[in-house]
């Protein structure tokens, strides 16, 4: 898939971005389809921390997949830098062929080449097919997550 583009998102880019998040079961519960003023403030503050990256897979002019990645320092890992991905999404017509893993390559790259010492992610425990395509990328199971929402 050498003719799709990585590039950071702008802001034009947010209603693909915010219908690739709901075009998924769970992202249909918790997510909505139009752009109003808290994913603007979202976007705003994505765009505004140099630790965080908006990131769109580009191709023929159209948005395909994103996924956001922070940056995160810390002492631990004799003071490593790590790499955390999350909102990983590939437009539905388009799962099955190559692009998530590609999309996931280029971010784990975008990592190595800052110097993290790892990346890391969170995945829905119902997601069987997204713990399948993250092992096979060699990504371990090796925490348990835990959230609370507030």
């Amino acid at each position: 898939m050498t003719d799709v583009i990585y590039r950071e998102a702008v802001r034009s880019d947010l209603p693909d971005v915010i219908a690739l998040l709901a075009d998924d079961v769970l992202g249909k519960a918790r997510d909505f389809t139009e752009v109003d003023e808290a994913y603007e403030r979202a976007f705003a503050a994505i765009t505004a921390d140099p630790r965080n990256q908006l990131i769109v897979a580009e191709q023929a002019g159209e948005l395909v997949g994103c996924l956001q990645i922070t940056y995160i320092p810390g002492l631990g890992r004799h003071g490593a830098e790590r790499s955390l991905i999350e909102s990983v999404r590939v437009r539905s017509d388009r799962r099955g062929q190559g692009l998530g893993r590609e999309l996931m390559t280029w971010a784990i790259d975008q990592a190595r080449a800052r110097g993290c010492a790892l990346v890391q992610l969170t995945t829905d425990k119902t997601r069987a097919d997204a713990h399948r395509f993250y092992l096979g990328l060699g990504f371990v199971a090796s925490h348990e997550g835990m959230k609370l929402p507030l």
